[in-house]
Parts: C-alpha cells; structure tokens; sequence
C-alpha cells in the first residue's frame, strides 16, 4: 500500500503513469525524502529545437531531469540553473528551471570530437558543474560550483551534494529514445533520494549487503536508516525511470513498500522559455549604435535568435534611434 498526504488511509499505488510531473515522497520509518521525476514531450521538445547526435541529446536529457530534481527544491517562485563548463566535445550545457515547473535547456558541442561509443563523462571532458538558485521572495542568490572530472551528471551531482550541502543524498538519471507509431520521441527520468533525520546520526553497524556497486555505497559511521534506503533505491532500473506504462507510484511501492512510502500531490513540468520580444529589445538598447549597426543583416534588419527554443526576432533599427 502507498500513503498520501492528504489521505488518512494507505490506498493501492496507481497504476496509471503520468508524464512531465515531479512526483515527491518521503519514507518516514527511514528519514528520507525524494523527488521523482518523468519527463516526456517537454524534454522532447527541448532535445528536437537542435539536430543533437544522440550522445549529446542523452546527455542534454540527464540534464534537465537532474535540473528538474534539484529545481523542485526551491520555493514556488524562483529560479534554479544548471551550467556546464568543460573541455570536452559538449563544452558547455545549461538548464534553467523557473519555479513551480518551467524547463528550458540547451547544450553547445563540437560534432567533429564526439566518437563513437564515448560515455557521458567523456562528452563532457574535466571542468565545472556550477549550479544557482535565486529566490524572488528576498532576492537571494545561491551557488555551488563541483568540479567535473571525467564522470556523468549523477556522480557530479552527488560531489555536489557532499561537498556543499553535507546531505546524504543519491541520485539516479536515465533517458531513453521511444518508437511509437507516432513516431520517434525522447523520453527522461530521475531518482532523488535524501537523508533527512530528526535525531543526530545513529552509529551504522550492518554492512549494506549486496547492494550494485554502482551505489555510491555510504562511507563507514554512516546512519543503519541511510545505508537502507540507499541499498533500495541503488536496485532502480534504467527502463522504471522511463516506461511510459510503469507508474512513478508503482515505481515507489516496488522500493519501499516494505517500510512505507508516503506520496504528495505532484508538481506539473513544462517545456517554456523566458525569451520574449520586449525582453530582447530592451537587450538591444543596451548596445551601442555602433554594436547595434553591426548587427544589421542582409534584410536591413537585425535578428536575434534564443539559444535555448530558436525561435527568430527580428528588429527595425530605427526603433532604437
């Protein structure tokens, strides 16, 4: 059975998948907290404005679900933004999240370094992960830069979480290209999972047994509750994340229906950017004359395209004299 918040009464999970929501959840006989996230056309949307290869889509994919995962954290009027930047074929990606679930992303690489069969750690190449949080209500800025060494978006990720929040946490990332009869579509999915307790760390004495050793297992001292819930949520498979018929619910009660899984109402994800004509013309009128001069295409107008939905404007420079 899985509990709800705004129930009294344990009910069957639903079986029902649900796309482009955050599901969040805690295990409280555990301490834990977690966000689960299942993206279908919005980040469909964000990996078709670019003719990505599918390495870097995939990467792009992990990305904003991560971006979801982390964005969800913040109040319901904010901003979150994941940035990459690195030496490798994918130089720089970034994700911005604006709060309560708007997603927009896009990624810059160098086709002619990307090979075949390359990991996600080698698209990437060494440098920094820089991750942002503004807060509208006090106008807030937060940040956190981890180094990017060689390894994918989770590991990253849980260097994040260790070095600059000191939160046991574990993250886990997939994204799968799907083919329907309506055709071919990009789907994604990420695991959050927190250690949240009440009480001082309790002393850990149980070894985590045969949890994969892709876990990112506990390191010694660690709490019995932690070690626990991080060997459950280490079984999740690639294809639980992404299946459009398996439930983020059912997914849930297949972890942590032993101890109990409390569910809350989920939080829709769109696809949208923040560009906008105005936005760009008062950009435009920061330039210089001169700046703007140059910028004068062959139509006698100037264009401005968004990196991230690539949609054109175009502008009459005599509006800025």
């Amino acid at each position: 059975m899985i509990g709800r918040a705004d129930e009294a009464n344990a009910r069957p999970a639903s079986p029902f998948a649900e796309d482009d929501n955050l599901l969040p959840f805690a295990v409280e006989p555990l301490d834990l907290r977690g966000r689960l996230v299942r993206l279908g056309p919005a980040v469909n949307s964000i990996l078709t404005h670019y003719d990505y290869p599918p390495a870097v889509a995939r990467l792009l994919g992990e990305a904003a679900a991560l971006t979801a995962l982390l964005g969800s954290l913040v109040e319901s009027h904010g901003r979150f933004q994941l940035q990459t930047r690195s030496d490798g074929p994918v130089d720089m990606i970034v994700v911005d999240f604006d709060a309560p679930g708007k997603l927009r992303g896009f990624a810059r690489y160098d086709e002619s370094r990307i090979l075949a069969g390359m990991s996600p750690g080698a698209l990437i190449g060494q440098g920094h992960l820089a991750l942002t949080m503004e807060r509208d209500r006090d106008a807030a800025r937060y940040q956190g830069v981890v180094p990017l060494e060689g390894d994918g978006f989770a590991e990253a990720a849980h260097r994040y979480f260790r070095q600059s929040e000191q939160i046991p946490s574990y993250v886990r990332l997939a994204v799968a290209e799907s083919v329907t009869p309506a055709g071919r579509s990009w789907r994604a999915g990420g695991l959050l999972l927190q250690y949240l307790p009440e009480a001082p760390l309790r002393p850990r004495d149980l070894d985590p047994g045969d949890a994969p050793e892709s876990a990112g297992l506990p390191e010694e001292g660690e709490d019995d509750a932690w070690v626990e819930g991080l060997s459950l949520a280490a079984t999740t498979q690639d294809h639980e994340l992404v299946d459009p018929g398996f439930s983020g619910e059912r997914l849930l009660y297949s972890l942590f229906h032993e101890r109990g899984v409390t569910v809350y109402p989920t939080r829709e994800i769109v696809e949208s950017c923040r560009c906008s004509t105005d936005r760009i013309a008062n950009m435009l009128r920061s330039f210089t004359p001169q700046d703007r001069h140059d910028m004068i295409g062959d139509n006698g107008r100037i264009g401005v395209t968004c990196e991230f939905c690539r949609t054109l404007r175009e502008f009459d420079p005599a509006d800025f004299d």
